[in-house]
This record gives C-alpha cells, sequence and structure tokens, in this order.
C-alpha cells in the first residue's frame, strides 16, 4: 500500500490498483457511467449524475454525519470497479453503506462487469481491512435478491475470513410487459381489467375530461417539479418526509435525471390543474416507478389508477419491457398484475 496524490491510498491485488477518496473524484462521470454500463448491477440511481445528487444533500438530511469513503480499482489503468460507499454511525456501530442508502434510492449495489466482479470484491474487502480499519461491518443495503454481487461476496468475506449474512427487507414487485396494451390487460385479473377501462373512460368523458401529458420542457422543469412535490405534500406521511433537504434532493434527482434524457414526469389534469402526478425513470428500456402524488379534491376522477393506466398503456405501447414499481408492497401494485421480488441488506464484518 501506499499514498497516492490527494491523499489517496492504492493497494495492488492480482495487478487491481484500489485508491479510496474522500470527495467524488472529478473528471470520472463519463468512464463511471460506461463502467455502469458493462456492469452486473445497473439501475438508475447508480449513475454518476444520481450519486453526486444524493451525496450533495446526504440523502435528503439522512446522514448530516457521513464521510465518503468511495472506492475505486483499476487494472491497467482501466476502471474496472467502483465500491461507492460512506462511513457513518448505524445501528450503533461505525459502518460502511452505499452512497444513496437507506431511504429514496429503490436499488443500490457494487459497480463491476460479471467478469470482474470475483476478484473486485475480494480485493475490496482485503483493502477495506487495510486501508480503513475503524469500520465494524459493511452494510449494504436495497441489492435485487438476484444480484450478482451477491455470491460474489459471499465468497470474498468467506476468502478473507470475515461473516456475511443475507436479510430481505422489503417487497419490489415490477410487471412484464408484453408491448401490447390489451395483451397487457387480457393477462390481469378480469375484475381489474374492467376497473382500469372503466375509470380511464369515465375519466376522459367526464364534463371537464381529465388529460395527461409528460414533461419536456426544460424553461418549465423546476416549477414542474415543484408542482409534482405539492401533490406529494397532500398525504401527511409524505408531507413530513419533504423535508427542505428532502425537497432539495428530490428537485437535483428529477434535474439530473431530465439531462441523461431519463427522466418521466407525468401528470393527469383535470381543467388545467393538477389532479395526479407520477414521477419515474425511463431506463434501460423500463419505467421505474419513483414517487406519485394526488389531489384529493380530485378523487371522484380516481386520478392516480387513471395516471398509472395512461403510463401502463404508454409503457406497452412505446416497447417498454418492464414496469417496475420498485419498492413497497401497496395492494394496487398487484392488481395491476405486478410479480413480487424483494430488495435485502447484506451484512459483511
Amino acid at each position: 500500500m501506499q499514498t497516492g496524490p490527494g491523499g489517496g491510498l492504492y493497494r495492488y491485488n492480482h495487478s487491481m490498483h484500489f485508491e479510496l477518496h474522500h470527495q467524488l473524484p472529478g473528471g470520472i462521470q463519463a468512464e463511471w457511467n460506461s463502467l455502469l454500463e458493462r456492469s452486473a448491477a445497473h439501475v438508475p440511481f447508480l449513475r454518476y449524475e444520481y450519486q453526486n445528487a444524493w451525496w450533495e444533500t446526504r440523502g435528503g438530511g439522512e446522514w448530516p454525519q457521513a464521510e465518503l469513503t468511495l472506492v475505486t480499482a483499476r487494472q491497467d489503468g482501466r476502471l474496472i470497479g467502483i465500491a461507492p460507499l460512506f462511513t457513518a454511525q448505524h445501528e450503533g456501530e461505525q459502518r460502511l453503506l452505499l452512497v444513496g442508502s437507506i431511504e429514496v434510492s429503490d436499488y443500490l449495489d457494487l459497480i463491476a462487469a460479471p467478469e470482474d466482479l470475483p476478484v473486485f470484491t475480494t480485493g475490496l474487502l482485503s483493502f477495506l481491512r487495510a486501508s480503513l480499519p475503524a469500520w465494524q461491518r459493511l452494510a449494504l443495503y436495497n441489492l435485487l435478491e438476484d444480484s450478482p454481487s451477491l455470491p460474489a461476496l459471499q465468497d470474498a468475506a468467506q476468502t478473507t475470513g470475515m461473516t456475511f449474512q443475507v436479510d430481505r427487507l422489503q417487497h419490489s414487485p415490477y410487471i412484464p410487459l408484453p408491448g401490447d396494451w390489451e395483451t397487457y390487460l387480457s393477462g390481469i385479473d378480469k375484475k381489474q381489467r374492467h376497473e382500469i377501462r372503466r375509470k380511464m373512460r369515465r375519466a376522459a368523458e367526464m364534463e371537464t375530461p381529465a388529460v395527461w401529458y409528460l414533461v419536456n420542457d426544460p424553461r418549465r422543469l423546476d416549477e414542474e417539479i415543484e408542482d409534482f412535490l405539492q401533490l406529494m405534500a397532500q398525504d401527511p406521511q409524505k408531507a413530513a418526509f419533504l423535508s427542505p433537504a428532502m425537497r432539495a434532493h428530490m428537485h437535483r434527482a428529477a434535474r439530473c435525471a431530465f439531462e441523461a434524457g431519463c427522466l418521466h414526469l407525468a401528470f393527469l389534469t383535470v381543467g388545467g390543474e393538477k389532479a395526479a402526478g407520477y414521477f419515474s425513470f425511463d431506463y434501460l428500456n423500463r419505467l421505474w416507478i419513483y414517487n406519485s402524488g394526488l389531489d384529493r379534491r380530485f378523487m371522484e376522477y380516481s386520478p392516480g389508477w387513471v395516471l398509472l393506466g395512461h403510463l401502463l398503456q404508454w409503457a406497452n405501447e412505446n416497447g417498454r419491457s418492464e414496469f417496475d414499481f420498485m419498492r413497497g408492497d401497496e395492494e394496487y401494485k398487484y392488481r395491476f398484475g405486478a410479480v413480487d421480488r424483494f430488495v435485502v441488506r447484506a451484512l459483511i464484518g
């Protein structure tokens, strides 16, 4: 091990070169996102822009006392692995957690190509043990249960003499899409199919009909995001969640997604007023449903269901392969035909 420029620590393992960063490294964005495209785990919350936005507000104020301990690994100068970590007190221990943990980033993981995961994870655990002796446990939240990182980390923990356990955290249902609206409808419960059609038709045929649109004007983006947060805040639980720091995080997350071309911010309007909104990511040929809000003055329109129906129709008609509801086991997700899966937490120490 040796000290590198800016205080970074280096370690070699099978010609792999590890470096510790206490600030997000500048000039790495394109390289980071290029590696993510080849990674065994590829989700929108791992893009450099989102990770940077999350760190600016420490997850909307979730982690006021945290130190970035991001690790990169290179082989022959080529970036082959990223462990976007930070150090904080959690559950009575000094822990290393993934940037994005825990509340506002539905899916997280390490970033490495499948063929590099075994040597990267083994080298990473050895490097962390040697470079950061104060940490007590690696707590990796919100990994999908089928993440290739899990078996790689289990083998790496065994190799380095560490303990390893996985705990199931939350349901994370999704809908595989057939690519055709009518085919999708025919595959769900008959009663539910009738309800979706009835509510969408009724909303369109009211005296003041409901219409929906996608946000695409950059000049109005901040205003549209603020309108969406106002819809969210009509729910008392979400209102409590939306602290000033959390609002700042939501603005940053939406803006960086818009700039990356993957923001899918949709509104249902009645007489020009916003009745419901969905904030999603249109990414990797999937629609990732991040959050929603509605105005209870328009409940006769069933605005949440109607807008969700329009989103499902849009996703099918535009060839999206999956409609990912992400974390949460709310009943309506399954009534729309969702299939269950789970996110987990890996503890290594």
